[in-house]
């Protein structure tokens, strides 16, 4: 089964690695590597900063775009990981290794084609 573990983050997240990033990338590196070895990583990719983002609303057929993200918030989506393996607490596993879990937050998410009737 995929799961997407979508990665959060915020500027006090941001601003705690600041001093150790090189630390926390080579954590990250070595979570990539185990998981591509097991065969359990499907893909994922870093977010640019939601300063980049484009909100769209379409109301009464008329597309609205805004800058920035959907609404005011404190976290935002940094990222993602698709991750292929046998069980949602495998995922959740996987999930609470990645720094942003002890930062700011990891959210698990089965994909939707992939869910048994």
């Amino acid at each position: 089964m995929k799961y997407m573990l979508l990665i959060y983050s915020n500027p006090a997240s941001q601003e705690a690695i600041a001093g150790s990033v090189d630390e926390v990338m080579a954590e990250v590196d070595a979570l990539m590597k185990e998981l591509s070895e097991s065969g359990e990583l499907a893909g994922g990719q870093a977010l640019a900063g939601p300063e980049t983002s484009r909100t769209v609303r379409v109301r009464d057929g008329v597309p609205a775009v805004t800058d920035g993200p959907f609404i005011e918030a404190k976290e935002y989506l940094a990222g993602y990981l698709i991750v292929e393996c046998d069980s949602v607490e495998r995922a959740t596993e996987i999930a609470a290794r990645w720094p942003d879990a002890r930062l700011c937050a990891m959210e698990v998410r089965p994909i939707i084609d992939e869910v048994p009737e």
